[in-house]
Parts: structure tokens; C-alpha cells; sequence
């Protein structure tokens, strides 16, 4: 549909990006298909596959594979689904330069498989993040005192939402998980501090986190 919008202005999207739903944060999926393990293992494949073959009727658009991608062997499968590359946000988050809080990227170190969950967030959309103590706070019925300051999607309501979710992003970003939560992909629980972490115990650079995809794209293809 944007596509043909677009191309009666002789104009098409620069690229296409496709988010599956090992996501983090906000999922653009339903609750029942996020509870559906099949569907969340194979949807990005199918998805991408899918705008891949549609989007050659307007043209060499190049396509995005986001959602779950985490490793080198990752990258390389979704090129062989006719992706051009693929976003990568979650194993970047521990790294020297992201600017978030260390406490933030030690909560995706320090988080379990089973830690990585799905909530129902205030704005009305399923979403992916690690489960902490604030979050068990409102799911325990604790209505979080906050004024609207971002008035930022229609579908949030204040005077029903338990807690406002900008502001809990904003401030687990700076480092206060104790009033916010932190946002993850489905395999965020792989950022251990064995791989995420220098000889100095210090955060790897970005750098050396592109040289470890890249020594993991080289590997043979698992079967």
C-alpha cells in the first residue's frame, strides 16, 4: 500500500524495513500469535520473503530483516531469504558506546531465558522486555502516580494506565530500574558477561562486536 501511494509521486521507499516478533519493545503482532512458539520462530522468514518477492513489482528496494536477529549465522540466514542486510538492536545495547546506563546494560547480563517476557503495555500493544521488580510491582495491582508529559499515542489512556511507559523507558534508560524497565529482544538473555565483556571486565566496543559477527557469519551454516 505505500508503495503504490508512493509511486504515484514517482517516488519509492528507500528501503524496507521487516520486524518479526522476537522484537524488542512494542510487537506489531497479536497476543495469540506472540503465544504461539511456531509462529514466532518461522513469521520473520515468511514475512521477508513475502515483501522481498512484492516489493520487486516497484523496483530493487532493498529489504531489512529486524527482529531476533542476534548472530552472524543470523545475518547470513536472512540473506538467504533474499534480504539486502538486516537491523541488529539488542546485542548492541552492551556494548562501550551505547549511551545507556551500565545498570540497563547489565540487566540484559543478568537476565534469564524465562526473564525475557511479554507485557501489555499502556499504549495498547503486546511488548518484549525483561521483567524486574517494578514491573512485578504493576502486574501486583500498584498504580504508579504520574502525570501525562509526552501525550505521545491516542491509544494510551492515563486515567486507566497503571503506570506512563515513556517515562519508565526514560528513566530505566538513565538507570533507575527501580521506577522503569528495560526494553529486550527475545534473545537478550545471550548478552552474558562472558561474551559482552573485555578482559578488562569492561563493555566491548562496537567494534569488536562487528568482528565477532563477522567471525560468526564465516562459520559453516548450522543445519
Amino acid at each position: 500500500m505505500i508503495c503504490k501511494a508512493w509511486s504515484r509521486l514517482d517516488h519509492v521507499p528507500d528501503a524496507i524495513i521487516v520486524e518479526g516478533p522476537k522484537a524488542g519493545g512494542h510487537l506489531g503482532f497479536k497476543r495469540e500469535q506472540l503465544d504461539n512458539p511456531e509462529y514466532v520462530e518461522n513469521a520473520l522468514e515468511t514475512i521477508v520473503r513475502e515483501v522481498v518477492e512484492k516489493s520487486k513489482d516497484f523496483g530493487d528496494i532493498p529489504v531489512i530483516a529486524a527482529g531476533g536477529i542476534y548472530s552472524g549465522q543470523d545475518i547470513k540466514k536472512a540473506l538467504s531469504w533474499g534480504a539486502s542486510g538486516v537491523q541488529i538492536a539488542t546485542r548492541f545495547v552492551p556494548t562501550y558506546e551505547c549511551d545507556a546506563n551500565d545498570a540497563f546494560k547489565w540487566a540484559y547480563l543478568n537476565a534469564n531465558k524465562e526473564d525475557i517476557i511479554i507485557i501489555n503495555s499502556p499504549v495498547g500493544m503486546p511488548g518484549r522486555a525483561i521483567k524486574n521488580k517494578f514491573l512485578k510491582r504493576i502486574y501486583d495491582g500498584e498504580k504508579d502516580k504520574f502525570g501525562c508529559k509526552f501525550a505521545c499515542l491516542k491509544t494510551c489512556k492515563p486515567n486507566k494506565s497503571s503506570y506512563c511507559i515513556a517515562d519508565a523507558l526514560v528513566k530505566a534508560q538513565k538507570g533507575d530500574l527501580s521506577r522503569g524497565y528495560a526494553f529486550a529482544g527475545v534473545n537478550a538473555y545471550k548478552c552474558t558477561p562472558k561474551t559482552c565483556l573485555d578482559e578488562n571486565g569492561q563493555f566491548i566496543s562496537v567494534k569488536t562486536l562487528m568482528k565477532k559477527l563477522s567471525d560468526e557469519f564465516s562459520l559453516p551454516t548450522s543445519k
